[in-house]
């Protein structure tokens, strides 16, 4: 018999309808009944709060992940996350960043409420279930379990914002997929080394800031005068920014905050190509991301500021060559 920890956070997987709209206000053990049998799996729960995770600060994401990994701790083959779609994917990176335990973390939720007429929560939660319990999901860290695929964190993003089919991993796909009751391997990624960070710590702040036709680097300056310690430009393209924000990071890095290069589009990696957009970041010392999001990326630059304040490249540069 496999057994396998479910703690619940909240989200739409949760909510029902109320007079002010959608509240979550269900808990794990209504959430793991509708979710129906379990054959092999003998499941306990627990519930963290009860929120949308658009509500989530990063102090309780940190709370988040710590507490899956204390659920580790309980002797299960896998623990099952619950929470909202919006943010999920930056839970699951975060997740993955620390995780150095062959269990695996599996986040899911769902798009329709507890209370809707066809609600997609209880088979997603079946089957998150059930990738946790499987040999097929070890050694994958962190993974994302929606409408019958299952991606790892890195990479995984939200891509619509009402159907059930909420996730992709541009560029990269599914690493396991369910079919009926089983647990299919398509592909296992290669994974870095785990992050040793402390989790009871406040992270440094880094913002995003987004480029658009005509930006100038006030925004820039503007975080780094609000107390960021790093910034992400979600670039054009392949990693190219107007003449301000070039002119504005290459002030920023000289000071000695860190950049970190993501793409607006949803598909593909940033490379520094253009003399005077990507390329001259490069020169300055930004750092380029690959196909990392943006959201995923603050984290990440997040952790490295925490492990390494005064070398934070060095950092990076091992995490993204994997």
């Amino acid at each position: 018999m496999r057994r396998v920890h479910l703690l619940a956070t909240g989200g739409t997987i949760a909510s029902r309808h109320g007079p002010d709209g959608l509240a979550a206000v269900t808990p794990a053990e209504e959430l793991l009944a509708a979710a129906g049998a379990h054959p092999g799996v003998t499941v306990t729960t627990s519930d963290l709060g009860t929120v949308g995770s658009f509500a989530f600060t990063t102090s309780d994401l940190r709370g988040l992940v710590a507490e899956a990994r204390r659920c580790l701790g309980r002797g299960v083959d896998g623990v099952v996350v619950t929470q909202g779609t919006d943010t999920m994917e930056e839970s699951a990176y975060l997740a993955d960043l620390v995780h150095d335990d062959p269990r695996p973390i599996v986040f899911t939720g769902a798009q329709r409420p507890f209370d809707a007429a066809a609600p997609d929560g209880p088979a997603n939660l079946a089957d998150a279930l059930l990738v946790a319990a499987s040999p097929a999901a070890r050694d994958l860290g962190a993974l994302l379990c929606f409408d019958g695929l299952v991606f790892a964190a890195r990479g995984v993003r939200k891509v619509e914002t009402l159907r059930s089919g909420a996730f992709a991993a541009p560029g990269r796909g599914p690493v396991l997929r369910l079919a009926a009751a089983s647990v299919l391997p398509l592909g296992r990624p290669v994974r870095p080394a785990a992050m040793p960070l402390d989790l009871a710590a406040d992270l440094p702040r880094v913002d995003v800031v987004a480029c658009y036709l005509g930006v100038d680097g006030s925004l820039m300056h503007a975080a780094v005068a609000a107390g960021a310690t790093g910034l992400v430009l979600e670039a054009f393209g392949a990693g190219n920014v107007t003449p301000a924000v070039a002119e504005a990071a290459e002030e920023l890095i000289a000071r000695g905050i860190p950049v970190l290069v993501c793409s607006r589009v949803p598909s593909g990696p940033v490379e520094p190509l253009y003399a005077t957009g990507g390329a001259r970041l490069a020169r300055a010392g930004a750092v380029f991301a690959g196909d990392l999001s943006p959201w995923q990326a603050r984290l990440l630059l997040a952790a490295a500021l925490a492990l390494a304040p005064d070398d934070p490249r060095r950092v990076l540069a091992d995490r993204l060559a994997v």
